[in-house]
């Protein structure tokens, strides 16, 4: 992408909100991201310390988690293997071109937050949006993050007590509810309150061996399946030319890592478009084949029958799965604080624009008001967790967002970069870069109004 000569900063500062309200909160860092001062000279200096084969793989890092346990289910709604591989495939272009569109209009803008780059190319009314949009996906997946929790936990405490699984629990301390409340008051809520999250580099390792095992563990039980497995049915195409559609919101979750991808860009030894552009298509084949082999192989096991959570599909007294489950609830643990301090620095700096209060004004209230925020949060998502049956209907409305932040808010950027360029005649390439970003807009809109309807008047209603 050719970059003009106009600026598309001007409108960030617009509103008449306090100048140093970002500062507070420096939003969605990636956990492995080590980030410099922001300043005029800061792009392309060499300041960062990532390389390129390490921003790879805080990429898939980003890319990769708990959504993969929902990727089977959404392959026997696309309708078989062949559908989810070419739904996966069509959508990753457009995947790989947002991360590319957004690290050119980070360096054009000179910003260094995936929210900073809407408000700055954008302006004030999507770059709102953009952190409201932000606090809610992280809000939902929270609510995800105990579910899943439950789910493994449910296995686990069957297969220890050797209670029939169809029978459920006949004590009050394995009671699901019982079980999820006391893993997040004893573990989620005090690694949720801190200031900082210094943690969070080493639970990224955690993460990606965690989803590599169980990936391992589904495609191995595929090839050597149980004795007892019983033959299942394998549908090869969708019940409904919109089934397709309800597959989307696990891939657009699966594959969402554009709010960490920012930063990761930022702190590159060499943060040059082209280079990333070899980043992020490396990252997502990685990030592919890890959901396809999930995703293919956990829905040829149990075809139409699957669950949305894949290894709920598993016995309970399977060893290598037992362990997938145990993989799955540590990363939840340390990913749940995470999202956690990503949504509630967004709120925060919502807040602090809001009142126009100072960084050193506030330092005073800040902690009763971070305390406030985070167990407001916590008994929510908990609330809401020990009350929602699964997983897919969660990712069904938080899929939708991420699609926003996939297609909608990079089609923005690039549409806004374009026409603020100054130039007497548009060049060919200017007007195919203005369509593509209009293109994504219209694809992310429509992904976003269909999956939310479909989550709103379906699932949250039957």
């Amino acid at each position: 992408m050719a970059q003009g000569t106009g600026s598309i900063n001007s409108d960030y500062k617009d509103w008449e909100w306090s100048d140093d309200a970002g500062e507070r909160a420096r939003l969605l860092q990636s956990p492995s991201v080590e980030t410099v001062p922001k300043n005029s000279e800061s792009q392309g200096n060499g300041l960062g310390t990532t390389s390129a084969l390490g921003a790879v793989f805080i990429v898939v890092n980003a890319a990769l988690g708990a959504g993969l346990l929902n990727f089977p289910a959404a392959f026997s709604m696309a309708g078989g293997v062949a559908a989810g591989i070419a739904l996966q495939m069509c959508m990753l272009i457009f995947i790989i071109g947002g991360l590319v569109i957004l690290a050119y209009c980070s360096q054009a803008s000179n910003e260094r937050t995936y929210q900073e780059v809407v408000w700055a190319v954008c302006g004030k009314v999507p770059g709102v949006l953009c952190e409201v949009a932000i606090a809610v996906y992280t809000f939902g997946t929270c609510i995800a993050f105990l579910i899943i929790i439950g789910d493994q936990e449910d296995k686990i405490i069957a297969a220890l007590v050797k209670e029939p699984e169809e029978v459920g629990s006949s004590h009050w301390y394995t009671d699901r509810k019982f079980t999820i409340s006391i893993t997040a008051f004893l573990l989620i809520l005090p690694l949720s309150i801190p200031k900082e999250i210094g943690f969070q580099k080493y639970a990224s390792s955690l993460s990606v061996i965690g989803t590599w095992y169980v990936t391992a563990v589904i495609i191995i039980k595929y090839i050597w399946p149980d004795k007892e497995l019983v033959p299942v049915e394998i549908p090869t195409s969708p019940s409904t030319w919109t089934a397709v559609f309800n597959a989307m919101p696990t891939i657009c979750f699966g594959f969402q890592c554009h709010v960490s991808s920012v930063p990761v860009f930022n702190s590159m030894k060499q943060p040059e478009v082209k280079t990333w552009g070899a980043v992020v298509t490396a990252a997502m084949v990685i990030a592919l084949f890890v959901y396809t082999g999930t995703g293919a192989c956990g829905f040829l096991t149990f075809g139409a029958g699957v669950e949305q959570d894949v290894l709920m599909s598993y016995p309970s007294n399977d060893i290598p799965v037992a362990l997938a489950r145990a993989f799955i609830i540590l990363c939840v643990l340390t990913s749940y604080p995470i999202l956690h301090f990503c949504g509630r620095a967004v709120l925060e700096g919502l807040w602090l624009r809001y009142t126009g209060v100072t960084v050193e004004e506030d330092v005073v209230r800040e902690r009763r008001r971070r305390l406030l925020q985070t167990i407001s949060w916590f008994l929510l998502t908990l609330l809401l967790a020990l009350f929602i049956p699964d997983i897919g209907k969660v990712i069904s409305v938080i899929g939708g967002l991420a699609a926003c932040f996939i297609f909608v808010f990079p089609g923005l950027c690039l549409i806004q970069a374009k026409l603020s360029e100054i130039q007497e005649t548009k060049a060919i390439s200017w007007w195919a870069q203005v369509s593509y970003g209009v293109f994504m807009v219209t694809l992310g809109a429509f992904i976003f109004g269909q999956t939310t309807a479909n989550a709103i008047f379906v699932d949250l209603t039957a």
